[in-house]
């Protein structure tokens, strides 16, 4: 028993921190609202593999919690997660912080034609996608540069990371969240695959973008018979990717699908950026007599432009509503630049303790992993978690943080939730194998708001949405 009373002193004293008596807090654990427990009954998530924190976002030090239920239960929060990332983020950087991706020329330009070297410079930015890479190029041709006698210098130093293995997590390489942080981290290591069906010619059209050199790409693929579902459409097509620069399909595609698109991360990922940067540069009508390469830019050589991402409340918003998990990385490597050395994911690390330490005191820290859940080794407790939401709420970044997260009932990954409270809660979600997690805001019938964290670990724990939502309309009606 030695160990049950350790845990118990342990909980005693945080709630303690939050103005609560030990018997009072004992009448708070003992109690899941009752719709809460017959949803998880019913999805056999037994209550003993979950942890509910509620407390009001504005409680005083001698508040006690709305609900509160083995808070200090060391929890996978899965993408959850990235409320620590990003808001450690628009706090230490502030919401305006952007991201530049400088362009060199290594020799001079004559009649459009550049003799020497482009150097594109990475530095981290989490969200230069297909559209600004057309528009970085194009702003280079708008200068002047149509031929590039000599080559692409794609400068990648930024960051200083360990090999990436895309079918580590869960052996599905081709799924665009299992991508890799990169200092150029173009288009996410993706490209849509654009399915337009041609009745007439019994066959389904393909495009892909953005374009990507000596890529092989599949042009067609023969139409289902006629008066077939739609469905799985995506195991019918067959996705082939046993050849590392092919993308192909052995199956069917039915026409009852309509236009469809689909997102692809293709093998060898160390080369996208080489592929995409050359793709879109001769698209574009460019010439290059050399290759697309990794080097580093020379000492002393002055920038010709700097192509600026958007402010990071922006990347924030699309982190969280989406939960897209390479930007949370490419944002948490950003915590740990600017040290003298390249980014590391150890760096950031250390920054984002010493950010917990300053802000939340003795609260016990999260285990942070990589920053984007997308970690089976992360861990935080719901007590932690909720207590760092209540400070965001306080802090001068509140508006953009609470802006950043699903909606519920409304966008993101919330769109399709069936509480009854649609609209009144701003919530992140996150789901693993084994674990599920909520946590964010609600807002309350009595006018109050609410920190709301619930985190569940089992088997069953991706059956655990109705028994969030069942949560939410609780809190709701508070």
């Amino acid at each position: 028993m030695p160990s049950c009373r350790a845990a118990l002193a342990a909980a005693c004293l945080t709630l303690l921190s939050f103005g609560i008596s030990a018997p009072a807090a004992a009448q708070a654990d003992s109690r899941l609202p009752p719709k809460v427990e017959a949803a998880l009954a019913r999805v056999k998530l037994p209550r003993e593999a979950v942890s509910v924190f509620v407390v009001q976002v504005d409680a005083g030090a001698n508040t006690r919690p709305r609900l509160a239920w083995q808070t200090q239960l060391p929890m996978n929060p899965a993408s959850v997660m990235k409320l620590v990332t990003t808001y450690a983020a628009m706090d230490l950087l502030g919401p305006a912080y952007v991201w530049r991706t400088p362009v060199y020329l290594g020799g001079p330009v004559q009649q459009g034609v550049l003799n020497g070297p482009l150097y594109i410079q990475g530095q981290g930015d989490p969200k230069l996608v297909m559209e600004r890479l057309w528009l970085m190029l194009r702003h280079l041709q708008s200068l002047g540069v149509h031929s590039i006698h000599g080559d692409i210098v794609l400068d990648r130093s930024a960051f200083a990371l360990p090999e990436h293995d895309a079918a580590s997590f869960d052996n599905e390489p081709w799924r665009p969240y299992n991508a890799g942080p990169d200092a150029l981290l173009i288009n996410y290591k993706s490209i849509t695959v654009n399915l337009v069906p041609d009745a007439a010619a019994g066959m389904v059209r393909l495009s892909y973008d953005p374009p990507l050199a000596g890529q092989q790409l599949q042009a067609t693929v023969p139409l289902a018979p006629a008066g077939t579902e739609c469905g799985d459409w995506r195991t019918r097509l067959q996705l082939d990717m046993s050849q590392p620069q092919r993308i192909g399909f052995a199956g069917q595609y039915s026409a009852a699908c309509g236009s469809r698109a689909w997102s692809l991360a293709p093998a060898q990922p160390e080369a996208y950026a080489a592929r995409a940067v050359e793709g879109m540069w001769r698209d574009l009508g460019g010439k290059l007599t050399g290759v697309v390469r990794e080097g580093a830019v020379p000492r002393g050589l002055a920038p010709l432009f700097e192509a600026e991402s958007p402010a990071l409340a922006e990347v924030v918003r699309d982190i969280n509503k989406y939960s897209n998990n390479v930007m949370t990385q490419q944002v948490f490597l950003t915590l740990g630049m600017g040290r003298g050395s390249p980014a590391s994911f150890e760096a950031s690390r250390q920054v984002l303790g010493q950010w917990w330490q300053s802000r939340l005191g003795g609260a016990e820290p999260p285990a942070i992993g990589n920053g984007s859940g997308l970690n089976r080794e992360a861990r935080i407790t719901a007590a932690s978690l909720g207590l760092m939401l209540q400070q965001a709420w306080a802090s001068p970044v509140m508006p953009e943080f609470l802006a950043s997260m699903p909606v519920v009932g409304v966008d993101g990954t919330l769109r399709k939730s069936q509480s009854r409270f649609a609209g009144l809660a701003h919530l992140k979600t996150g789901t693993l194998r084994d674990a599920s997690a909520l946590a964010g805001y609600v807002h309350g019938a009595s006018g109050h708001r609410y920190v709301l964290v619930a985190l569940a670990n089992h088997a069953n724990a991706p059956a655990a949405r109705p028994a969030w939502d069942a949560l939410v309309d609780w809190v709701a009606a508070q």
